[in-house]
């Protein structure tokens, strides 16, 4: 027993429990009316719309970042492979880094290396950008076919063995060697 609950009995107020008087309350309250409930589910689901637009705005966020990543990327790529066509263009300049043309003997095998070095360009960029949910499996599958055809070629094999350095990205560079290691190409859904 409390000690106000002890001074009101000692006074010969009658006591009252805590929870006959909070039942009280409850039960006097008016009953909301249909204009209430309709006022509160309006709000509520407002708050839900307004919740579900913060979301969807983060997701966006997230895919235009995404997006921005792969155009960065196939930028890079990109001027990679410009320096590669100008090599293809004159090969007599592909001397300038002594190290890309050690294992070369000729202007046709300077400019065969640069050139599948563009072709496999052109697939890292596809390659990054499957791996980033931007191009879809089906036509990543179409061009791992095609590159798979490809690193069949005397020429292709020849570049991808020799040890001169290649810019590319590691994991792509481990992905290819798979797939141009490969018995057939590879089947979709099962792309290494």
């Amino acid at each position: 027993m409390t000690a106000l609950a002890q001074s009101q009995m000692q006074r010969g107020i009658p006591t009252v429990p805590f929870r006959v008087i909070f039942l009280y309350h409850l039960l006097s309250l008016p009953m909301p009316t249909t204009f209430q409930i309709v006022q509160l589910s309006l709000q509520a689901l407002s708050s839900f719309a307004i919740a579900a637009g913060l979301i969807f705005t983060a997701i966006q966020f997230a895919q235009a970042r995404k997006a921005q990543v792969v155009a960065n990327f196939s930028k890079l790529v990109e001027l990679q492979y410009q320096l590669r066509r100008i090599r293809v263009d004159y090969p007599d300049l592909a001397s300038v880094h002594q190290l890309d043309v050690e294992h070369l003997k000729s202007d046709r095998e300077i400019q065969e290396y640069f050139l599948n070095l563009m072709q496999l360009s052109l697939f890292e960029i596809a390659w990054f950008a499957h791996k980033n949910d931007q191009i879809p499996d089906d036509y990543f599958q179409s061009w791992t076919t095609r590159m798979w055809q490809v690193a069949q070629e005397p020429s292709f094999r020849s570049m991808l063995q020799n040890p001169a350095m290649k810019i590319m990205h590691d994991e792509f560079d481990v992905f290819m060697r798979r797939v141009a290691n490969k018995d057939a190409p590879p089947k979709a859904g099962k792309l290494l």
